[in-house]
């Protein structure tokens, strides 16, 4: 069954008047699955995790449509992801849902400097009720960085959740865009600060190996190139997915996927 940002795009593109071609991208035939050209696809490479926190993404308008968009990759990997077109005056309904859902605690996550002082939060609060007590709902602005500062700025429906404020310790490793400052994180880079702050560092590393292993099949398909199945990104992700299949909580890749 597609994920919540397969299904979003889906809906965006019955929505639209043209096609929509990405800039600076590849003009071929793509998987559905994993929007890389068949060749280069990267569906047997998935890890399958089980992971408590979840993620809701707030997407401006065409980005479920960028093939670069790395939304996606949280998705694959984050079992409750949930993704949502954003709008300032007609929120969706079923959005407006989750944030009230008494199983989660939202998060906005955005940087502190923004918010009033009394919302931000820079690590998450300790879990009261053991496994009855509420998982933590990440909310990411999936956008660019002029885009998410409108978005924090004109949506009401969120001023009454905490802002968690991320403090990176690296630069970003993504290659996929470029980006006016080189502190920014893509937003699979984001997701991952924000598991790890949850107390699962696993699907932390393994997001971000996920990411690198995408990022090399795309540029490779880009430069009509083969991708490089020893390659250090790959090899990262089948250590990091091997001990989750052998503790029962997914599935292991299949043989030969590396």
């Amino acid at each position: 069954m597609p994920h919540s940002v397969a299904r979003l795009r889906a809906d965006r593109l019955a929505r639209s008047t043209k096609p929509f071609m990405a800039r600076g991208g590849f003009k071929r035939e793509r998987c559905p699955a994993c929007r890389l050209v068949p060749s280069h696809c990267l569906c047997a490479l998935r890890p399958a995790l089980t992971v408590r926190a979840g993620v809701c993404l707030l997407m401006a308008d065409i980005e479920p449509l960028k093939p670069t968009n790395t939304g996606w990759l949280v998705a694959d990997v984050v079992p409750d992801t949930f993704a949502f077109g954003w709008t300032r005056t007609q929120p969706d309904p079923a959005l407006l849902a989750l944030l009230r859902d008494p199983q989660w605690q939202p998060f906005v996550v955005f940087p502190g400097q923004y918010a009033a002082p009394e919302r931000v939060v820079e690590v998450l609060p300790p879990a009261a009720g053991g496994a009855e007590a509420r998982r933590p709902l990440f909310v990411l602005l999936d956008a660019t960085w002029t885009e998410a500062r409108k978005m924090f700025r004109r949506s009401p429906y969120l001023d009454d959740f905490p802002v968690l404020s991320l403090s990176p310790t690296r630069l970003s490793q993504y290659r996929l865009r470029q980006t006016c400052h080189e502190h920014h994180l893509c937003t699979s880079e984001v997701a991952a600060l924000c598991l790890e702050l949850a107390g699962e560092p696993q699907a932390a590393r393994t997001l971000d190996a996920y990411l690198d292993v995408f990022t090399h099949h795309y540029l490779q398909a880009k430069n009509q190139q083969p991708v490089d199945p020893a390659s250090e990104a790959r090899q990262r992700l089948r250590a990091l997915s091997a001990p989750l299949a052998e503790v029962g909580t997914g599935p292991a890749l299949p043989e030969g996927a590396f």
